[in-house]
């Protein structure tokens, strides 16, 4: 397989056409037809654009060496399973600090929440940094559509309870009635309802 071969292998399992390489590489279209037609090669600066485009190694692009899969091992990381693993450690963290803090009303409760919030943000940053780009984008959006409301709820509450009642709970809490803490709620789906707007107006942008 020669280098034109490979470009336009490459290209096509992007999904992307020759107008749309050229722009983002910086030529003409003209200039990738002739590569991909053999006509000419590609300088050397564009070789690297090409690679990093592609996400394989220069090395390939120019002699194949190795295989197109070592050079997108990368490209082949599904974003989206790191949002979900993140999402369910947030979600149980939420549910277990709760249930323990109402069994036994102890900070530890609100510890492994935290800890739990924690893990769910180490695992989704290491997803974004391995995962392919092409989906990042969703994947981000995503994570952060259902996980502000998860990742939110701990913290809000135990300000919230600090400030009222001098306890350190993972969830409201009132000493009078339910309807006490309805500034809690304001706040906190207000906050959470801006977070998902500016989300879903970034992804109309793009």
């Amino acid at each position: 397989m020669t280098i034109s071969n490979r470009i336009q292998t490459l290209r096509k399992a992007k999904g992307i056409s020759q107008e749309g390489l050229a722009e983002k590489i910086g030529v003409s279209r003209q200039a990738v037809s002739k590569w991909e037609s053999e006509q000419s090669t590609p300088e050397l600066d564009k070789i690297v654009l090409l690679s990093d485009f592609f996400e394989v190694t220069t090395d390939y692009l120019l002699k194949g060496k190795g295989t197109e899969n070592e050079g997108n091992q990368k490209r082949d990381i599904n974003a989206h399973i790191f949002t979900v693993v993140a999402t369910a450690l947030h979600f149980f963290g939420v549910i277990l600090a709760c249930f323990i803090w109402y069994e036994k009303q102890h900070t530890i409760a609100t510890v492994i929440g935290f800890i739990f919030l924690a893990l769910g943000l180490i695992v989704f940053t290491v997803g974004m940094y391995v995962s392919s780009k092409e989906t990042k984008t969703t994947a981000k959006r995503n994570f952060w559509l259902l996980n502000i409301w998860l990742i939110s709820f701990i913290p809000f509450s135990v300000i919230y309870n600090i400030l009222r009642i001098d306890i350190p709970a993972p969830y409201p809490m009132s000493p009078k009635s339910y309807i006490y803490d309805q500034p809690f709620w304001i706040v906190y789906i207000l906050v959470c309802s801006s977070v998902m707007f500016f989300q879903f107006k970034s992804s109309a942008r793009k």
